[in-house]
C-alpha cells in the first residue's frame, strides 16, 4: 500500500492538453457568429439550454462553450435562464414524457423569429433511448427543429458551426 501511495504522489497527472485559446479555427468561427448575429438581430445571440431527458453528456459540452477555453461571451452569445429573452432554443436528449409539456412551453415563451436545435444523437433520433418506454420520441416529435446537430456528445466547436449555419440560413431566407 506505501508503495502504491509513493508511487501516485510523484506520478504526472494523466491529462491531454487543452485547445489553445487563440486557436485561430475558433476565433474564426466566434467572428463569423458575432457578425451573423449583429447583422441579423442588431445584437447579440441569446440561447436558452433545455434538458428534454438526456444524460447531461451535450449539457456539459454546451457549458463548455461559456469556460474560458471557448468563452462565447466574447463573441455576443450569451445564455439566458428565462425563454422570454432567448432567440434559440438548444434542447438536448430524447423529450421525455415527464418533459413534453415544459417543452411546449419554454417553445411557445420564446419571442420570435426563434430557433430550435436539436444538440446529439438522442435529442436528434433518440439514441440509445429510442426504444424507452419512458420517452415520446425526438425533439422533432414535439416542436420544430430548425437544425440538428449530430455526435454523442457533439464538440463545442461543432455547436459553434452549427450556430453560423443556422445564421447562415436564417439570413438567406
Amino acid at each position: 500500500m506505501r508503495t502504491l501511495l509513493l508511487k501516485s504522489l510523484f506520478a504526472r497527472p494523466v491529462t491531454i492538453d487543452a485547445p489553445s485559446p487563440e486557436d485561430a479555427a475558433l476565433a474564426e468561427i466566434g467572428r463569423e457568429l458575432e457578425k451573423r448575429a449583429r447583422k441579423l438581430f442588431g445584437r447579440s445571440l441569446t440561447i436558452r439550454e433545455v434538458d428534454a431527458g438526456s444524460c447531461n453528456g451535450c449539457e456539459l459540452e454546451i457549458h463548455a462553450l461559456n469556460n474560458a477555453i471557448y468563452d462565447v461571451e466574447r463573441f455576443g452569445i450569451k445564455f439566458a435562464a428565462s425563454p422570454r429573452h432567448a432567440d434559440v432554443l438548444m434542447v438536448t436528449g430524447p423529450v421525455s414524457k415527464n418533459m413534453k409539456v415544459a417543452l411546449e412551453r419554454t417553445y411557445a415563451a420564446t419571442p420570435a423569429p426563434k430557433w430550435v436545435i436539436a444538440v446529439g444523437d438522442c435529442a436528434c433520433g433518440c439514441g440509445v433511448f429510442a426504444k424507452s418506454y419512458a420517452t415520446v420520441g425526438a425533439v422533432d416529435k414535439v416542436v420544430p427543429v430548425d437544425l440538428h446537430i449530430k455526435g454523442c456528445p457533439p464538440r463545442p466547436i461543432d455547436l459553434l458551426k452549427g450556430l453560423v449555419a443556422l445564421m447562415d440560413k436564417a439570413t438567406a431566407s
